[in-house]
């Protein structure tokens, strides 16, 4: 007889796990503190209410958040399937009716004679059985007491702060030059963006002015001394940021020798240095400020922005110390972690995350090994680096084509080459492959539904 399963959150994360975990024929227990006790963001009851946006992201071909649509369209997604069914014309996104959609969802797992609603807070996870922990950014101070008394309280953070991230394949190399400060580290973890004064005063005068994000009701605009929006370093005084993330101090120019006036750092995201990190720019612009103010940088006036970046309240684990790529906790392998929690970023991803701990749940109560997904599909490449041991910084992610594997082409019998494609080409590839990736493992897998 399987072991009992307790799902904690009925958000977006939460209803998918119990969902699945249903049609896997294992009775479940989804534990929902609202309406018993609401939180400030939400206003409803319902499951899967949607706070801050209705959007599920783009659905234009090949773009990441469709690759991984498609996935989920494979892997049976309830709250997939149901925000197609009650979407809202949205140009190539895909958006829902807020109302109708977590109506739907409650509907649906409130009908289900597998699924028991428990209506009050779990302050504490429970001491037996499997447990999906899906609570979100709004987690009870209680709950993650409990969560730090697992792994630590240096491995829970309760604010995003998050840098953009952009492709290499869009930077112009020939104004950049790799160099780590001092010659530490290895040779091309960095890649700098050297300033002039002109240059540094404009971008200072950018950040003093672009447009922000209000903070929403819920949100407290406190910040720790480490981790400020640049804008907020900025406003200190002019000559903040030189003496700052970005002071040039050890970063002498390797041809010239001469030290610039300012540096902005470019850090790799992955091991295929296919991706960078624009180091210490976690920032408050607006998405679109963002694209004009960075790309007025040396090197990046043709920047595609994987990745952009925010500060908002968030509640999330440090992943690369203590979460499995099969979403089980390290310290404890019976807890699974879903939705933000695991530092992903989006309704979606946050969806995605759910339908595999629900999944790999049913699979720890039945005896059965959990699963994790290749690398080369867009899920299992979200979870490979959120998960990964190696990131010696960690900040929550959504997906992004650069999380991909790069396109490798066949050149000679004794080696392979990397072939540089336009971003179309390149994008069509990388689903294409993905798509096959998803395909064949399921059909070669275990992953499959017991009902």
């Amino acid at each position: 007889m399987p072991q009992k399963i307790t799902v904690i959150g009925a958000g977006l994360a939460g209803s998918e796990a119990a969902w699945q975990i249903s049609r896997e024929g294992i009775p479940v227990t989804l534990c929902e503190m609202r309406p018993t006790r609401m939180t400030a963001a939400h206003t409803t009851p319902n499951f899967a209410e949607l706070v801050c946006s209705n959007s599920f992201g783009s659905d234009a071909p090949n773009s990441a958040s469709r690759i991984l649509k498609d996935e989920l369209t494979q892997l049976d997604s309830l709250i997939l399937s149901v925000a197609r069914r009650l979407s809202v014309p949205a140009g190539t996104s895909l958006a829902v009716d807020r109302n109708l959609f977590s109506a739907a969802i409650t509907e649906t797992l409130k009908s289900s004679p597998l699924i028991t609603i428990q209506n009050s807070e779990m302050p504490v996870i429970p001491e037996e059985g499997v447990v999906v922990i899906a609570t979100g950014p709004l987690t009870t101070d209680a709950l993650a007491a409990d969560l730090c008394r697992l792994f630590g309280q240096k491995s829970l953070y309760f604010y995003d702060a998050i840098s953009p991230i952009v492709s290499a394949d869009s930077l112009d190399m020939d104004k950049l030059y790799f160099a780590n400060r001092y010659d530490k580290g290895g040779t091309k973890d960095f890649l700098n963006v050297p300033l002039t004064r002109e240059q540094y005063d404009g971008l200072v005068d950018d950040l003093l002015t672009g447009e922000v994000v209000l903070p929403h009701d819920f949100e407290k605009e406190k910040y720790f001394e480490g981790c400020m929006p640049i804008e907020a370093i900025a406003a200190r005084g002019r000559q903040t940021l030189a003496f700052g993330p970005m002071k040039p101090v050890g970063l002498n120019h390797p041809i010239t020798g001469k030290r610039p006036y300012a540096v902005v750092q470019l850090r790799t995201e992955n091991r295929y240095m296919s991706a960078y990190n624009l180091v210490g720019f976690q920032t408050k612009l607006k998405y679109k400020e963002q694209e004009r103010v960075f790309r007025k940088l040396p090197g990046l006036e043709n920047a595609e922005f994987l990745r952009l970046g925010s500060m908002h309240r968030n509640t999330y684990i440090d992943s690369p110390r203590v979460l499995q790529p099969t979403l089980q906790l390290l310290a404890a392998p019976r807890v699974f972690i879903a939705g933000q929690l695991t530092g992903t970023e989006g309704y979606l991803e946050s969806s995605a995350t759910g339908l595999l701990a629900g999944k790999n749940a049913s699979r720890l109560a039945r005896g059965l090994e959990p699963v994790r997904l290749p690398a080369d599909t867009m899920l299992g490449a979200l979870l490979s680096t959120i998960t990964d041991p190696t990131r010696k910084e960690f900040q929550p992610m959504n997906v992004n084509m650069g999380l991909l594997p790069p396109l490798i082409f066949p050149e000679t019998e004794a080696g392979k080459r990397k072939v540089k494609l336009d971003k179309q080409a390149r994008n069509a590839g990388l689903a294409s492959l993905a798509a096959r990736r998803m395909t064949a493992w399921l059909a070669e897998s275990a992953f499959r539904t017991l009902y």
